[in-house]
């Protein structure tokens, strides 16, 4: 039975919320190295373990203002971007995705949300994350591939991964090279090759333009708010990499 799409949306986005408060505790945990599975959310300042009430995502955020109703710490704005970024995925899926990747979109999506949000916050791209990303791309791959009885699929996306890996790899090596110095993440070439397995070749050229448009925004932002900005000032690459990763899946989809 299809539901009515009023009905799908609103689902989609609860899903996309509730996910996102997952990701949300992930983002705060996984850099301390405290696990993201065990153990009760509670506030990060007082310690209070959190009541169901307290859990419900972007409407508990919204009550209680953004702070622990018993301590009064921030709970950050962190957790409400994912929660309202999980949402907003799950709707934009429906939206924009084809039928048969909807799934997939979503997928994709809640990944890169949570990538680019640990490297804008710690510059940092977990190997185990990102390993994911491109784990869950075969999958997708592979799926696709025993529906249409061809391996075009797999050859296609086992190409874009090598193909992204190899092209940022070796632009950090002829940057060390040239500079003496690190000049891209080590997670960086990972996650484009992770990516890629995503796109495809071609998708790995439109990401990395995009992800370039991106990057030369946020420099003139920084300009315009007077931050400081000097050739090694570390810009998070690999935020505007997932910031340009999900637009072009679904755009390759709607090809």
């Amino acid at each position: 039975m299809t539901l009515p799409w009023g009905i799908a949306l609103a689902a989609a986005a609860v899903l996309g919320a509730i996910i996102g408060s997952f990701l949300g505790a992930v983002l705060v945990r996984l850099p301390e190295g405290r696990s993201v599975v065990r153990g009760r959310s509670a506030c990060d300042g007082c310690g209070k373990a959190l009541t169901v009430a307290e859990l419900v995502p972007v409407l508990s955020w919204a009550i209680q203002r953004g702070k622990c109703r018993t301590c009064g710490v921030s709970i950050g704005g962190g957790q409400l971007a994912c929660e309202l970024g999980g949402a907003a995925i799950g709707i934009g899926a429906l939206l924009w995705a084809r039928t048969d990747l909807a799934l997939a979109a979503m997928m994709l999506g809640w990944q890169l949300l949570l990538l680019g949000l640990l490297d804008l916050r710690h510059l940092w791209l977990p190997r185990v994350l990102v390993g994911w990303l491109a784990i869950s791309g075969f999958m997708v791959v592979i799926a696709r591939a025993i529906s249409e009885g061809t391996l075009d699929p797999l050859l296609v996306s086992s190409s874009g991964g090598a193909l992204g890996y190899l092209l940022f790899w070796g632009i950090a090596r002829f940057y060390l090279k040239a500079r003496g110095r690190e000049g891209m993440g080590s997670g960086d070439p990972p996650l484009m090759g992770a990516i890629g397995v995503w796109v495809g070749p071609l998708g790995v050229v439109e990401v990395m333009l995009g992800a370039s448009i991106v990057g030369i925004l946020a420099a003139i932002v920084m300009l315009v708010s007077k931050r400081s900005i000097a050739a090694d000032t570390a810009l998070p690459l690999g935020t505007c990499l997932a910031a340009t990763a999900w637009p072009v899946f679904l755009l390759q989809g709607l090809g």
